[in-house]
């Protein structure tokens, strides 16, 4: 897009857990050399305490009000509601993950003053200038690729583009909250099925802008760090060392994960991953043979997540 005025990356930060992950986010963008600016939604009880901790980034924090919401939706959305319902068997969220939280994304939709936004969620870092995605049509996502090449079928709305549009906002509160409505994943079941044609996804960016963690040893043979442009710490967050200790399994992921820990950290610290830094992941799986066979086996017992 010529006009830098009229496009913007946007985030949320839905609660103080993930003030971190905003300022790391930030650096990121600003160290790949962005010429567009970050935009963090903000819950608006949170807006002092953002300001307090965010006001010396690169970004700008808009204060958003929660969507209206009928009292049975916000019933069948919460984290103990949608874990009876649809457990997650292959990935651990943190305690601090309010799942109805999610949602509030769909307010990015009324920053009509752009006309065109880039959605980054609050747990991935840019490593690679993104600034072609404004290029993508609206509305386009990655897939949610992280266990096994069948995720290509679905999206994650980690990262998508989108075209503002009030119109647009007031026919997805109408299909969002609809009677009995349950959107198992949250947004992005939503946001799958409101923009999906025919039963198909709205695949448009390859799975490199949205590159989800796991893929690091679930699919070592993707990792390729030359293409490589955003990591998605999609479950167990970098900045909180006790969102590796919900489970064995997190645990475990720990170990695996240590090295795109490290580039979160190095971001955060320094504003850049120094060299040396992109470590090739199969030498390093390689030395964990061990911790792979016992997650495997830990991730076996219970029913696939779809």
């Amino acid at each position: 897009m010529s006009d830098r005025r009229q496009a913007a990356y946007v985030t949320l930060c839905a609660n103080e857990a993930f003030i971190p992950g905003v300022r790391c986010l930030a650096r990121s963008l600003a160290a790949t050399g962005t010429v567009y600016p970050l935009i963090c939604m903000v819950p608006t009880p949170l807006l002092s305490q953002a300001t307090m901790c965010l006001g010396s980034e690169r970004l700008e924090l808009r204060a958003v009000e929660p969507l209206p919401l009928s009292e049975a939706f916000v019933m069948r959305h919460a984290n103990t509601a949608i874990e009876l319902a649809k457990p997650m068997t292959l990935g651990d969220k943190p305690q601090f993950h309010e799942r109805l939280l999610n949602f509030l994304k769909l307010r990015a939709w009324e920053f009509c003053e752009f006309k065109k936004i880039v959605f980054l969620d609050a747990d991935t870092v840019v490593v690679r200038n993104i600034d072609a995605l404004f290029h993508y049509p609206s509305f386009s996502a990655a897939p949610n690729l992280y266990a096994k090449l069948v995720d290509f079928h679905r999206i994650n709305s980690g990262v998508f583009v989108c075209a503002p549009s009030s119109r647009i906002f007031r026919r997805m509160l109408a299909a969002l909250d609809a009677p009995d409505a349950f959107w198992a994943r949250t947004d992005q079941t939503f946001l799958e099925t409101f923009f999906g044609e025919g039963g198909h996804p709205p695949l448009g960016l390859p799975h490199f802008f949205n590159t989800l963690q796991y893929v690091w040893f679930n699919l070592p043979d993707i990792w390729n760090w030359p293409d490589i442009h955003v990591i998605h710490y999609q479950f167990e967050k970098p900045w909180d060392e006790a969102s590796f200790r919900v489970s064995p399994r997190s645990s475990i992921r720990r170990r695996l994960l240590a090295p795109l820990v490290d580039i979160w950290h190095a971001i955060d610290d320094w504003g850049q991953i120094p060299n040396g830094m992109l470590v090739d992941n199969r030498a390093y799986l390689r030395g964990m043979v061990n911790d792979l066979q016992s997650l495997k086996t830990l991730e076996s017992s219970p029913a696939r997540d779809r």
